[in-house]
């Protein structure tokens, strides 16, 4: 294939979004079946340093690891040393959980599917953080609801030494970095192969909704050797592991999976349900369907790094791609497989991505007008002025920057919040929302006022943790109801259980809980989040 156009448009994709996205430094490679097509670095390894990328650097693949964890347990089936449909408690004696369900076994565990939580690496060895599952609790039975489970990885990984009698990184790279041909990558992330790694970034603050003009700083350094994602590989290699999947499980050197395991790596399990879409899940390994042809992929998120490996089963192609900061390369991974697909199909390229505009906002006049405050004096005042969309408060005008529909970025470096509206059932939008702040216009009909246990009152405000995957969350109560909002904007109510905890969430399924607790002074000062401890903070 003539690559010329294809990595024409891609360059200009790469380029378009490290500037929207501030991304530091990017690593790409675009693979067949047969061997690489093309590898690119670009920006930089250090950004302080102005220290160029290169395709040699290694990077942290994060949960792209999980299918590594999953391809040794299947080597370990298919030599009879482990039953994929027995309970993890059998390989696992002290492995506990409280649930009012079956236990979940080894199929559940590497599907996502045991209704374990989410986990949020608050130790830094797996064991505890495994074992501290007793202190909660499952929220389905296992088999029937997909909930994404870093911990209940761990957990295999532990099985993977106690069957093997050696550590994790040594399984891997015998069981699948040999067989593959690769040299560079590592199974376990050390200080020994710090000086070899592409400087991790992060958003300047950790606290609000990034943006570009907030500028970055090195983001926290760690080790690891967890089952859920500890890999650090470079761009180069980590496409010749896309090869292996390209290839049903044959490696360079030697097979990594029979067809057989393949199949049973690769088969249907679950629905995985994302903010912006849907895929299919196996084991370690999600599916998709990209222009009539099945797509094995899977992202991975670290402290400071974010990957993205897609490959297309029918035509043999695929596309890797690393960031070492802030930034997504899963849109750019993505657009580069289609741009393959049509040079393969012998079709016309697909229309380059357009560059984000986020000031313009097509339907600004949906959520002009005046909005009242429902629990203090004031208003604010929106207006639509060509395609964009202006806030006017205490004084102050600025031109809000679209985040998703309906959640707008406030571009002032003190907005620790996005900008919510509200939609009525015919569309209309009737409230804005800004953190603990409500807000409705004329067009809202409902209740301004609402009930709520008084001990509520204790838990709005700012907690901070000494996790750097998760360091800080706040509590807001708004109309009536507790809510989260992540230190990057995210936010998710919480529903009231019986036993005082809190789901996050509405949907009865989910494991997620929260605990208030060391009331003082009126207020709480302590919450855990599902294992992880959180403490009041002083800043609002």
């Amino acid at each position: 294939m003539d690559l010329t156009a294809v990595i024409d448009q891609i360059d200009s994709l790469v380029h378009q979004r490290m500037t929207e996205e501030g991304i530091p430094g990017l690593v790409l490679a675009l693979t067949d079946r047969d061997g690489p097509l093309h590898t690119a670095a670009y920006g930089y390894a250090n950004a302080d340093a102005r220290e160029p990328m290169t395709t040699s650097h290694l990077l942290e693949t994060g949960s792209i690891g999980k299918s590594f964890t999953a391809i040794a347990i299947l080597q370990l089936h298919e030599e009879g040393k482990i039953d994929l449909h027995a309970p993890i408690r059998n390989y696992l004696p002290w492995f506990e959980v409280q649930s009012q369900f079956d236990p979940p076994t080894i199929h559940h565990a590497l599907s996502h599917t045991t209704g374990i939580i989410y986990g949020t690496d608050f130790s830094p060895d797996a064991r505890y953080e495994v074992w501290a599952l007793r202190e909660t609790t499952t929220g389905s039975p296992p088999g029937t609801y997909f909930h994404y489970s870093n911990v209940v990885y761990k957990a295999l990984g532990l099985i993977l030494e106690r069957l093997e009698g050696r550590p994790y990184d040594a399984i891997i790279r015998d069981r699948v970095l040999q067989p593959l041909g690769v040299n560079a990558t590592t199974a376990a992330i050390t200080h020994s192969t710090r000086r070899r790694m592409a400087q991790p970034h992060a958003p300047f603050y950790d606290d609000r909704p990034p943006h570009p003009q907030h500028g970055i700083v090195p983001a926290t350094w760690l080790e690891s050797n967890t089952s859920d994602g500890c890999l650090a590989s470079s761009v180069g290699d980590l496409a010749t592991y896309l090869r292996m999947f390209l290839n049903h499980g044959n490696g360079a050197n030697d097979r990594v999976l029979s067809q057989s395991a393949f199949d049973q790596m690769t088969r249907v399990v679950a629905r995985r349900e994302t903010e912006r879409s849907f895929s299919d899940y196996g084991y370690g390994i999600a599916t998709s369907e990209l222009n009539d042809s099945t797509v094995l992929h899977h992202d991975g998120g670290m402290v400071g790094y974010t990957s993205a490996m897609v490959g297309d089963q029918h035509a043999g192609l695929g596309a890797v791609a690393i960031v070492n900061g802030p930034g997504n390369p899963h849109d750019i991974a993505w657009h580069a497989l289609e741009l393959l697909q049509a040079r393969f199909h012998q079709r016309a390229l697909p229309a380059p991505i357009e560059p984000r505009e986020p000031s313009r906002v097509e339907n600004a006049p949906d959520y002009a007008g005046t909005f009242r405050s429902t629990d203090r004096e004031g208003t604010i005042s929106l207006s639509a002025d060509s395609q964009r969309l202006l806030l006017e408060r205490g004084g102050t005008r600025v031109t809000l920057e679209q985040r998703g529909r309906d959640s707008f970025f406030v571009p002032d470096d003190g907005a620790r919040f996005l900008f919510r509206f509200v939609r009525n059932e015919s569309g209309a939008v009737t409230e804005a929302m800004f953190g603990p702040d409500w807000f409705v216009n004329d067009h809202y009909d409902g209740p301004t006022s609402f009930d709520y246990p008084a001990e509520w009152d204790a838990y709005p405000g700012h907690y901070r943790s000494h996790n750097p995957w998760f360091s800080n969350l706040r509590i807001v109560l708004r109309q009536g109801k507790l809510a989260t909002i992540s230190g990057h904007g995210h936010e998710e109510p919480l529903s009231p259980m019986p036993d005082g905890s809190f789901r996050a969430g509405e949907d009865d399924r989910s494991p997620e809980r929260y605990r208030f607790d060391t009331i003082i002074d009126g207020v709480t000062h302590r919450i855990l989040h599902s294992g992880e401890t959180y403490y009041r903070f002083f800043t609002p």
